[in-house]
């Protein structure tokens, strides 16, 4: 074939793929969602099963945070080095590995007769998804380049976040009473079967330029990697080992100091590994915040409403996992109204209405009696709070990736994924730590452990709710957004390039 007949097929092909009028296109928009589903799919789900497992492997209380925690830890720590590896060795290539990795550590996991193995299961399965998801949203942002598609693909993406969590408990429910608990595990291959497939057939070869890989950072990854590790293992150990402990502020600190060794590290190289121009973009450190503030007042409600119904009202993981069902109506709902309001009025009054809706289902849920009714007490909270976090999470994916190069998606999407899992595990160890004191405070008093327990989650949610209504205060700082960033260069040809394997 020619030069120019090859050159106009993969333009059509191209702008074929950038286009949800085309069924390329909305095949592609399809199988990022599903990466994303999954993803936040395996957040969720375990935490259902987590009595069986320990019983079955036979967990003591403490070891068992180490099934949930191992996954925050390697994931939120390996978020920006995955970010950045997406855009350095291309997206396609680095979507497959996550795969690979999530999947096999999955399959590990569901096959464990030891708890350590299923431990360093769940280590390896974050490593994978910090490798996916900065992959999977970077992909959706460069691909999809007209504001209407962009802004409708982002709403599809916010949807399927909220969707997944809600989804994670009825699924976990479902399979721990069913086939049992590594049913939980094993969902991930089929999953990951089928997205593996999908990104071969549907996503671009992408060249791997020999410039960018000149002299790389090794310093830098070491750092960002270390730091982000040790900072999120002293979030999640905190509530245990109290944060005034030694143990807990020498943590703090000590990330504290590799972290701005590595802000050193990427002024004086070269080729840095995160280049820190990136937050100089427009809304890309505010949206950032404002999520992280978000989602810490906002993630941990699944944990303390999912004892409450449990512990308090009594109620079986499969009727827990069926309550959550009305949160995926309101995320759809709101991430399509969202999506639609981007080009009117922007994406800061989106966010700044949905985090002060969201506060108000948060405090309808931190009102919970101990004779507590579903329709009344819990289901109108719900509501609330997933229409609000519906338009938050549409809002700021939109703001975090407009006018970032295609050369830095993958940082910015890895960036905007550690605030979440940087928020995700503040919020749980504060919260947790409140809802501690509280309970005890309680029972030291003479109540019963139900209302002691009741009372310790009101006081969670409440100050869960006083979070997110601080992240309308942050969201007036990001810029009003209306429309996603304009269409990128592409790279240019001159540069030597490496073809990926196909």
């Amino acid at each position: 074939m020619s030069a120019e007949p090859y050159a106009a097929v993969v333009a059509d092909r191209q702008q074929d793929a950038s286009s949800l009028s085309s069924r390329r296109g909305v095949a592609i928009l399809l199988l990022l969602s599903l990466v994303q589903f999954m993803d936040v799919l395996d957040a969720s789900i375990l935490n259902i099963a987590l009595p069986s497992i320990k019983d079955d492997l036979g967990f003591s209380q403490q070891s068992l945070l180490w099934v949930v925690n191992g996954y925050i830890l390697t994931y939120g720590g390996f978020l920006l080095l995955g970010g950045r590896m997406a855009d350095l060795l291309g997206r396609r290539f680095m979507l497959v590995t996550g795969l690979l990795v999530f999947a096999g550590s999955s399959l590990i996991g569901g096959l464990a007769h030891s708890g350590s193995l299923l431990v360093g299961a769940r280590f390896a399965q974050g490593i994978g998804a910090a490798l996916l998801s900065p992959a999977a949203l970077s992909t959706l942002t460069s691909t999809f380049r007209s504001t209407r598609d962009r802004n409708t693909a982002l709403g599809v993406w916010a949807a399927v976040s909220g969707i997944g969590g809600a989804a994670g408990v009825l699924f976990g429910g479902l399979l721990t009473e069913g086939p049992g608990w590594r049913w939980v595990l094993f969902i991930n291959v089929p999953f990951s079967a089928i997205a593996f497939i999908g990104a071969f057939v549907l996503l671009e070869r992408e060249r791997m330029h020999a410039r960018r890989l000149a002299n790389f950072d090794v310093l830098g990854a070491f750092l960002v990697t270390g730091g982000m590790l040790l900072l999120v293992y002293t979030l999640v150990k905190a509530p245990d080992v109290g944060w005034g402990a030694t143990r807990t502020i020498a943590g703090l600190a000590g990330s504290a100091v590799i972290l701005a060794a590595f802000v050193v590290n990427e002024r004086r190289v070269s080729n840095p590994l995160v280049p820190l121009s990136i937050l100089r973009v427009r809304g890309v450190a505010a949206a950032d915040t404002t999520q992280m503030v978000a989602l810490a007042g906002f993630l941990p409600m699944f944990f303390f409403l999912t004892l409450y119904m449990q512990t308090v009202l009594g109620y079986s993981p499969i009727q827990t996992g069926v309550a959550y069902l009305p949160l995926t109506g309101g995320f759809i709902i709101a991430a399509s109204i969202s999506s639609q309001l981007f080009a009117r009025i922007g994406t800061k009054p989106v966010v700044v209405a949905g985090a002060a809706i969201a506060a108000g289902g948060l405090y309808w849920l931190s009102r919970i009696p101990v004779d507590g009714s579903y329709v009344w007490d819990i289901l109108p909270g719900l509501l609330i709070v997933s229409v609000g976090m519906g338009g938050v999470f549409t809002g700021l994916t939109t703001a975090a990736n407009a006018g970032v190069d295609a050369d830095k998606a993958g940082l910015a999407a890895g960036l905007l994924n550690t605030g979440q899992q940087l928020g995700a595990a503040l919020g749980l160890a504060i919260l947790a730590a409140l809802a501690t004191a509280r309970t005890t405070s309680v029972l030291d008093s003479g109540d019963g452990l139900a209302q002691a327990s009741t009372d310790g989650y009101q006081r969670a949610l409440l100050a869960g709710a006083f979070l997110v209504l601080a992240a309308t205060v942050v969201a007036l700082l990001t810029p009003n957004s209306r429309q996603a960033a304009a269409a990128v260069a592409d790279e240019p040809e001159e540069e030597p390039a490496l073809d990926l394997a196909a």
